[in-house]
């Protein structure tokens, strides 16, 4: 595998946007972020990490480190992993997306008397 000095190229699949499309909707909602909020808060850092950090990413499946993932705390969700695969060329593809939409407090806070 050829080393890369700096950034990689990365894209995102088709299919990657899908399930995007699949997980979060068009317009916000008193709870829930938009696509477009994802896509200008949470993503961008994410490709940063892919573009810049791929060789300390863990394996997403063991003996197959052209398969990686990140998975962080975003700023629109609450926490979102995303999977890469490295091409021949050294670009990153992203080909995956899990989006948690659950709160990672709750918000029933026991009241105390």
């Amino acid at each position: 595998m050829t080393s890369h000095p700096g950034r990689r190229v990365v894209r995102a699949t088709p299919e990657f946007f899908d399930e995007l499309d699949s997980q979060l909707p068009a317009d916000r909602s008193e709870h829930t972020p938009s696509r477009s909020d994802f896509q200008a808060y949470d993503l961008l850092p994410i490709i940063d990490r892919f573009a810049t950090g791929w060789d300390d990413l863990p394996d997403m499946y063991p003996g197959m480190s052209h398969y990686r993932v990140v998975v962080v705390t975003g700023r629109v969700v609450p926490a979102v992993s995303v999977l890469g695969r490295l091409r021949a060329d050294g670009s990153i593809e992203l080909i995956g997306i899990d989006i948690d939409l659950t709160p990672q407090w709750g918000d029933d806070q026991d009241d105390e008397d």
